[in-house]
């Protein structure tokens, strides 16, 4: 029976346990906060997967030693802000050649890296894979099927996570392409809060549609530009993953980006989401590497200057609409 390390006890990480546990796997959780993991032993489900239960002897602990030692490969399920410092932590306790699935969505605005170059550069020793795809955590937690995709560089690690997570509602593909899935985990995001501002305006569906295709080709071209696979941005973790994160109530990019369009600031909507918005924290990340490469992001503009220089969205809509005229790319 495999043993897995849950680092994070969100509902993402509690639901991938739940999964996990599932397919027979013994998963123990790990939350940094002690408040957190009581609540989930006293009331044996995540507030946010309400009605879904924890099983009473999947084991639940703020111990990084329990979580980590002796663990067969460990998932790495916090917020994007907050992988490196998690990641430094895991450090001392991870052994040579095992295996941490990042599961974060994300670039890290200081230094432009993601995830998986974060978890490499701290913990070194560590074989890093990534798990992405359209995969919200209330309907994974629920068994509601879903089909995503595992990266790693290595066919066997691969392999061996595909047979792992694989169930009957957990459809799982490979690609080896870790860049670009993170990349387009990332950024789907940012073009997520357009959307979002676009139904806070009160706009319809031929203005979604727009900004997810053009979302997606924006993407596209920045992930060639850094070496990528194109046909990577028209899979699982590129289109799939922007087309359920641009349209979902369970989106909290999109609930953000509502919020905006109707009038709120950026700090008011991520209060009033409750949740970590990935897109604010990548948005500038973004456009600095398309600054980088030189390749031109429209919508990620526009988002960030919505986001950080004050810009009304009804204009910055505007402004998009009226680009100089050019060939479907």
């Amino acid at each position: 029976m495999p043993k897995i390390g849950i680092i994070g006890a969100g509902s993402w990480g509690c639901a991938l346990a739940l999964l996990l546990y599932k397919n027979g796997n013994q998963v123990t959780v790990w939350s940094a906060l002690a408040d957190e993991i009581a609540y989930l032993a006293e009331n044996l489900e995540h507030p946010a997967l309400t009605g879904v239960k924890i099983p009473d002897d999947m084991l639940l602990t703020t111990s990084l030693t329990d979580a980590v030692n002796g663990m067969d490969f460990l998932i790495l399920a916090v917020a994007s802000p907050y992988v490196r410092a998690t990641a430094k932590k895991l450090n001392e306790f991870v052994k040579p050649g095992q295996i941490i699935v990042n599961v974060a969505k994300g670039i890290e605005e200081a230094t432009l890296f993601t995830m998986s170059e974060i978890i490499e550069e701290e913990v070194p020793q560590a074989k890093v894979a990534v798990l992405s795809g359209p995969s919200h955590a209330e309907e994974v937690g629920r068994g509601i099927p879903t089909t995503i995709v595992v990266g790693a560089r290595e066919n066997e690690t691969a392999e061996y996570l595909q047979n792992i997570f694989m169930s009957e509602v957990f459809r799982v593909y490979s690609n080896h392409d870790v860049m670009g899935i993170e990349l387009g985990a990332a950024m789907k995001n940012v073009v997520a809060l357009a959307a979002g501002i676009a139904d806070g305006l009160g706009y319809g569906d031929n203005s979604k549609a727009a900004l997810i295709t053009r979302g997606i080709a924006e993407i596209a071209r920045l992930g060639a530009a850094m070496g990528c696979k194109t046909e990577t941005f028209y899979g699982l973790s590129g289109i799939g993953d922007l087309i359920v994160t641009c349209a979902s109530a369970h989106s909290r990019n999109r609930r953000a980006g509502i919020l905006i369009g109707q009038g709120k600031s950026m700090e008011e909507a991520m209060k009033e989401v409750k949740m970590v918005v990935e897109g604010v924290y990548s948005a500038k990340a973004g456009l600095s590497l398309a600054q980088k490469y030189n390749i031109t992001t429209p919508i990620i503009e526009q988002v960030n200057a919505v986001l950080f220089a004050g810009k009304e969205p009804a204009f910055a809509v505007k402004e998009l609409m009226l680009r100089d005229k050019k060939a479907e790319d």
